[in-house]
Order: C-alpha cells, then sequence, then structure tokens
C-alpha cells in the first residue's frame, strides 16, 4: 500500500502552526485565543505506510504551557486502501514532549513505543475534491464510538472531530463528562477556526 495523493494532501494541509484570532476577538466570552501546532514526525515510528503529527496547543497569553499533546496518524484503512482515517494516540511521557509544538528537537529521539494507542479513538475521514490537488477533508467518530484515555488515574472521555483544507483547520473537538455524557470544553457553540499561519510541509517525509 501507498500514500495516496488525498493522504498526502490531508497531511499537508493539517502540518503547521495555526491560531484563531479573527474568532477569539469577535467572540472572546466563548472561544480563547489558542495557538495550534501539528509537527510531523519520522515515518520510522509505523510500519504501514501513513504520515504522523504531534499536535498541542496554547494560550496565546500563555504560549509557554502547552496542553493537550496528542499524535495523530493519518493512514489508509487497513480493510479499505480507499478510505482515510486518523488513529489517535496519547504520549506515555507528556512532560517529554510538551513543548515540542515549538520545540520538534523534543520529539527527535523518541519512536512509536512512547505513545499509547487510545482505543476508539479512531477518526473516519471523508472529502470532497473541489478542484485540481484542491480539497475540503471531514473527520469524525463513528456513531456509537467512545473515546476515552486516563491520565493521573483519572478517565476522560473526549469527541473529537475536525475539518481541514489547504489554508484553515476546524476543530470539533469537546470533552465530555463521561457520566452525564454532557459536553464540558471546547467546541460548545461551534468549532474552534483556525488559520494556517505557517506551514511545515518541507518537514513531512
Amino acid at each position: 500500500m501507498v500514500i495516496s495523493p488525498e493522504l498526502r494532501a490531508l497531511a499537508e494541509y493539517m502540518a503547521g502552526e495555526f491560531d484563531n484570532q479573527p474568532q477569539a476577538l469577535a467572540d472572546p466570552v466563548w472561544y480563547v485565543h489558542l495557538r495550534l501546532w501539528h509537527r510531523p514526525v519520522p515515518p520510522s515510528w509505523f510500519p504501514e505506510p501513513s504520515l504522523v503529527l504531534f499536535a498541542e496547543q496554547a494560550n496565546i497569553v500563555n504560549l509557554n504551557q502547552p496542553y493537550r499533546p496528542r499524535f495523530i496518524q493519518l493512514r489508509h484503512n487497513p480493510d479499505s486502501e480507499s478510505t482515510l482515517e486518523a488513529q489517535y494516540y496519547m504520549p506515555k511521557d507528556i512532560k517529554a514532549v510538551q513543548g515540542a509544538g515549538q520545540d520538534p528537537e523534543r520529539l527527535r529521539h523518541l519512536g512509536a513505543e512512547a505513545l499509547e494507542f487510545l482505543p476508539g479513538c479512531t477518526l473516519k475521514i471523508t472529502y470532497q475534491c473541489l478542484g485540481p490537488n484542491q480539497y475540503i477533508f471531514q473527520a469524525v467518530l463513528p456513531e456509537n464510538q467512545v473515546c476515552c484515555f486516563s491520565y493521573q488515574n483519572k478517565t476522560y472521555q473526549v469527541e473529537l472531530g475536525f475539518e481541514a483544507t489547504a489554508d484553515s483547520f476546524l476543530s470539533y473537538d469537546k470533552g465530555i463528562d463521561p457520566d452525564t455524557g454532557k459536553p464540558l470544553w471546547g467546541a460548545l457553540l461551534g468549532p474552534f477556526k483556525f488559520q494556517k499561519r505557517r506551514g511545515f510541509v518541507p518537514m513531512l517525509p
């Protein structure tokens, strides 16, 4: 299996540094001004053809305190080469990777053994072709699939989703109360609308 033009385009669209300044200025009550990083990592981390990004974000006033570190493996569905998906992983040692959005050297000596597979955290990706080499990608959790992870002996549930184009990234991520099913944080009134400020395409394998 080889990486398709569509999968490559998705990785190129996502790889970069983003912020949502216009949205935060227009509606500061509901949308914090955030910086978001998607850093490519070495392809040797996984045996199957895929492209992997390290993601984290930070409040613009506390860029030295990034949070929500995660790894996103963009790949073809093993059972259907024409279907794309995004599999999420959690770093086993959060402090070891914290800040890698701004300092990718923190990722240089890591490998797949540093990641914790998150069952249930696989997004199905659909896309539309808008023109020659132009797409819009939409990623959602399949119905009835629950994405959870454990941290410091506590279980957290998240509802993941995104849209990606060549110059924008919309995040639908929300934290969910596992007891009530109600959203607690994140895209409560609609997606966080990030604009790409800097691309990391040359860093993709």
